[in-house]
């Protein structure tokens, strides 16, 4: 029954997300007009076009090399076409569920079939998490210094949203370091929340709960002792966040120089991509579909003519939404073959 809802709630966020895809183009076409359309095409430039790819591709691959170190950090026979499985695994699911909530579950799932333990398992992507989370918060704090005043006079509402959002994942940084850094205090706050929670009928299983708290946060200690160890692995992989981060805000450069447009500087286009994507990341359906459709015209008007705007949506959301769930997809339907190859 559990499989039978998941798969029906998949269901639903594939036929969304099919559903906002040809909602974009009916308003594209409707709104640009089948003669703009075809103008703006004729005059894209094909080697920003490629760019764009190249920038998807290095994301991809600064993504799997985060997985693949630490992965070979625990399981030296680790290889580097399996963690690229994996991370693709993660893309698909990531955008097909809300919040990015499915990726780490099916990423685990995988790593338990390559035979690695269920614990293990859940401390690598913890740790690539981790990671992930520090380095997005560096980034996009770096860009907010610099940037943020610029774009609040352009639009205000936004941007506040958008520092909400980054706020929202300080404030989880700052509490996994203190689960880091001190454990117990973690653990007697959350289990006096639990309890309460319990007594006023709000929350079941109490004991049981507070016993999986405890051995979560345990986990995660020993996975941040792990990375306070390895002091050089943690910098790689600080290092390849960094160059990931950086590649996937830029696509939207990329659209943007595809269209024959210049004149804003690569650090604008890059700073309002990381400002889109903070406030993109607390939309709850799949992809933050609509919202994110909204927010870039919002941002970007200011950047597209009138002509390419709405192609520009377009684009930017085939390269960073729909080419990952096509490529995740393909690698799923392998992974499906090979299951059944093996089995005969």
């Amino acid at each position: 029954m559990k499989n039978k809802k998941q798969w029906i709630k998949m269901a639903f966020n594939i036929g969304f997300i099919i559903a906002v895809f040809l909602g974009l183009l009916f308003y594209v076409i409707k709104v640009d007009g089948i003669d703009n359309i075809a103008m703006v095409l004729q005059n894209v430039e094909i080697t920003w076009m490629i760019l764009g790819l190249v920038c998807m591709l290095i994301y991809w691959l600064m993504e799997t090399l985060n997985l693949y170190i630490i992965s070979k950090k625990m399981y030296p026979n680790q290889s580097f076409r399996n963690s690229f499985r994996v991370t693709m695994i993660g893309q698909l699911f990531n955008c097909l569920t809300p919040f990015s909530s499915g990726g780490q579950p099916m990423q685990a799932v995988s790593l338990v079939r390559e035979g690695k333990s269920v614990s293990d398992s859940a401390s690598i992507l913890l740790i690539r998490f981790l990671i992930y989370q520090i380095t997005l918060v560096i980034y996009t704090f770096m860009i907010i210094v610099f940037q943020f005043s610029y774009f609040k006079g352009l639009v205000s509402n936004f941007m506040n949203l958008a520092l909400i959002g980054f706020l929202v994942n300080l404030a989880v940084i700052i509490f996994l370091i203190l689960v880091g850094v001190n454990q117990e205090f973690v653990f007697k706050l959350a289990s006096f929340g639990i309890r309460l929670l319990g007594k006023i009928k709000l929350l079941k299983n109490v004991d049981q709960k507070l016993e999986h708290l405890k051995e979560s946060l345990g986990k995660f200690h020993d996975n941040f002792k792990l990375l306070k160890k390895e002091k050089k692995m943690t910098l790689q992989l600080v290092i390849l966040s960094i160059i990931e981060h950086t590649v996937f805000f830029s696509v939207t450069y990329m659209v943007y120089r595809s269209f024959g447009l210049g004149g804003v500087p690569f650090i604008k286009i890059l700073s309002a991509q990381a400002f889109l994507s903070m406030v993109m990341a607390f939309v709850p359906i799949p992809g933050a579909g609509i919202a994110a459709e909204g927010g870039f015209l919002i941002l970007f008007k200011k950047f597209f003519t009138p002509e390419t705007i709405n192609m520009g949506i377009l684009f930017w959301r085939m390269y960073t939404f729909y080419l990952p769930i096509i490529a995740g997809a393909m690698i799923m339907v392998m992974i499906k073959k090979k299951e059944k190859s093996d089995k005969v």
